[in-house]
C-alpha cells in the first residue's frame, strides 16, 4: 500500500505541474497573462488519500539566470528549502512563486515545476528567461505638460523642444538594482543620476537608494488661471536648482515595503517671477530646504504593470521645509482593487491628499495635473488645491490575445512578441478644495468624467492607453497615455 500511495502522490504532483506548464504562456507571453489563469492542482478532482501528508522541499534548482543572482530569485519565493508542505499547498506555492518572480520585472517568462520526488523529499526546478536590462532611450519631446497641449495650444512650436538621452540599467549588478542616467538639453537643461537597490544584509530586507539632479529652466509656471498654467518665458534662465536624496528601504516579506527618505534642495527663481505673482512664494526667491518622506507600499496583484486581479495600497507622509518661507506637511493615500468578472475585470482606484497648513504659497499647491495625479478628460487642465481626492472605476474585457514575431537569429526574444488588447469603459469623480481658488472654475467643484478606450499591452510591460473622454465642461477628445497612472 505504501508503494501505491507514493505512486499516487507522484502522479498527482507531476500532473499538477504539467497542467500548469501546459496552460502557462510560452516564452515572452507570461508578462501579459495573469498567473491565476493557470489551473491550480488544488482544484483538481483527483485528490489521493493522505494528500495532507507533509513533503519537504530539499532543493530548488535555478536555471536561465545569466545575470540575476540566485539569492534574488530565492528571496521572492513563498516556499523555503527544508520546510514541509502538503501537495496541495506546494501546487499553490508554485503559482505564487511564478507571480512574484514575474512581478520583479526582471524576466520575460518563468516556469516553476517539479524536478523530482523521492519518498518525502521534493526537488523544485525554476527556469527563467531574462529581459534586456540596458535601455538607452534618446528622446525629443515638448516642454509642455503633455503632447496634446503642445500640439493644440502651442502650435507645435519647435523652440519648445527638449532633447537628450535616458540610460536605464534595470539589473545593474544582478541584484535587481537599477541605475538611471538622464541628460537633457534644449529648452531645459538637466542632468540626473539615480541608483536604487543597494542591499545591506544577507536576507535582502534592507536597501538604500540615492541620487542627484541639477538643472535650469527658461520657463516657469508662475500662476494658474482658468485652470491653465501661465508660464513666464525668457531667453535667460528663470530657475536653477540642484537636489540630492537618500532613502532607506525595509521589505520584511514580499508584499510590503517601508521607505524612509531624506532630500535637500536648492532653488533660485528670477525676481521676475515674484513680480508677476507675489503669492508664488512667501516673499523669497531663493530656497534651501530639507525634505523628509515616509512611504508604505503594498502590492498583491497578478501583474504590476497591468493588474487584472489583486490590491495595491500606498501611504506617503512628507515634510518639506522648516521655515516660514516653506513649511508643508503632506499626506497622500492611494488604493486600487481589481476583481475578475468572468473573463473581464473591474478596477476601482482612489487617491486622497491633504496639505497643511492650508495657507500654502502657489509653488506648493499643485494637485491635479502634477506628477501622476490626473482625472481622465481633464488632461489639458491643472487644478491646484490643498485637500481633495478622486476615484476611478473601470470595466474592461479582452478583445484580442495574439502574438507577432520579428525573425532574428541573434535576438531570439523577438521571435515571439505577445500582444493583448482590452476594450474598456470608465467613469471618474473627484473634488479639489482651495482656500484661494482665484479665477479657476474647476476648483471647489464636483468633477466628473467618463469615456471608452483601448489598453494595449505588448513586449514585457509596454502599456499604451487610447482613451476617448468626456468631462463636465462638455468637452471630449482622444488622449494617449503611456502607463497606468493613479
Amino acid at each position: 500500500m505504501r508503494f501505491v500511495y507514493q505512486i499516487a502522490c507522484c502522479y498527482f504532483l507531476f500532473s499538477a505541474c504539467q497542467s500548469a506548464s501546459a496552460q502557462s504562456p510560452v516564452a515572452g507571453s507570461a508578462s501579459i497573462v495573469s498567473t491565476d489563469d493557470i489551473v491550480s492542482p488544488g482544484d483538481s478532482s483527483f485528490q489521493p488519500s493522505g494528500a495532507s501528508r507533509q513533503f519537504v522541499i530539499r532543493n530548488i534548482i535555478i536555471s536561465g539566470n545569466k545575470r540575476t543572482h540566485p539569492n534574488i530569485i530565492l528571496r521572492e519565493l513563498p516556499m523555503k528549502i527544508d520546510e514541509g508542505y502538503s501537495l496541495e499547498v506546494i501546487s499553490r506555492q508554485f503559482q505564487k512563486a511564478r507571480k512574484q518572480l514575474m512581478n520583479t520585472g526582471l524576466f520575460t517568462n518563468v516556469v516553476v515545476s517539479l524536478r523530482s520526488i523521492s519518498s518525502n523529499d521534493v526537488f523544485v526546478n525554476i527556469e527563467v528567461e531574462e529581459k534586456w536590462y540596458i535601455w538607452p532611450q534618446p528622446f525629443i519631446k515638448p516642454v509642455d505638460k503633455n503632447f496634446h497641449q503642445w500640439w493644440t495650444e502651442k502650435d507645435r512650436n519647435m523652440d519648445r523642444i527638449n532633447y537628450g538621452i535616458r540610460l536605464s540599467h534595470n539589473n545593474f549588478t544582478g541584484r535587481n538594482d537599477k541605475l538611471r542616467l538622464n541628460v537633457m538639453n534644449g529648452y531645459t537643461k538637466q542632468l540626473g543620476l539615480q541608483y536604487y537597490g543597494l542591499y545591506l544584509d544577507n536576507r535582502l530586507r534592507w536597501s538604500v537608494n540615492g541620487g542627484f539632479s541639477i538643472g535650469k529652466n527658461r520657463e516657469v509656471n508662475y500662476m494658474t488661471k482658468e485652470n491653465k498654467s501661465i508660464p513666464a518665458k525668457d531667453d535667460n534662465y528663470l530657475r536653477s536648482y540642484s537636489s540630492w536624496f537618500a532613502e532607506l528601504s525595509f521589505r520584511p516579506a514580499i508584499k510590503t515595503k517601508h521607505t524612509f527618505g531624506f532630500a535637500y534642495t536648492y532653488e533660485n527663481f528670477a525676481d521676475t517671477i515674484l513680480k508677476l505673482n507675489p503669492y508664488f512664494s512667501k516673499g523669497s526667491s531663493t530656497f534651501r530646504y530639507p525634505e523628509l518622506t515616509y512611504r508604505l507600499s503594498y502590492y498583491d496583484v497578478d501583474f504590476i504593470p497591468y493588474p487584472t486581479k489583486g490590491y495595491i495600497g500606498e501611504i506617503i507622509l512628507k515634510k518639506k521645509g522648516f521655515s516660514d518661507d516653506l513649511n508643508l506637511w503632506q499626506m497622500t493615500l492611494k488604493g486600487s482593487g481589481t476583481w475578475p468578472v468572468g473573463k473581464n475585470y473591474f478596477n476601482l482606484r482612489a487617491l486622497g491628499m491633504l496639505k497643511l497648513p492650508f495657507n500654502q504659497a502657489y509653488m506648493t499647491r499643485q494637485f491635479l495635473g502634477s506628477e501622476d495625479q490626473f482625472m481622465q478628460g481633464y488632461e489639458y487642465y491643472v487644478v491646484d488645491g490643498v485637500a481633495g481626492g478622486y476615484t476611478k472605476a473601470t470595466f474592461a474585457r479582452p478583445i484580442l490575445t495574439t502574438h507577432f514575431r520579428i525573425p532574428s537569429q541573434r535576438l531570439q526574444r523577438l521571435n515571439y512578441i505577445p500582444l493583448k488588447i482590452y476594450a474598456k469603459t470608465y467613469i471618474d469623480a473627484g473634488y479639489v478644495y482651495s482656500n484661494h481658488p482665484g479665477d479657476n472654475q474647476l476648483t471647489n467643484k464636483f468633477l466628473y468624467s467618463g469615456g471608452v478606450g483601448l489598453d494595449i499591452i505588448t513586449f514585457t510591460d509596454f502599456v499604451i492607453k487610447l482613451e476617448w473622454s468626456f468631462n463636465r465642461l462638455g468637452e471630449n477628445g482622444l488622449y494617449l497615455h503611456r502607463r497606468d497612472y493613479f
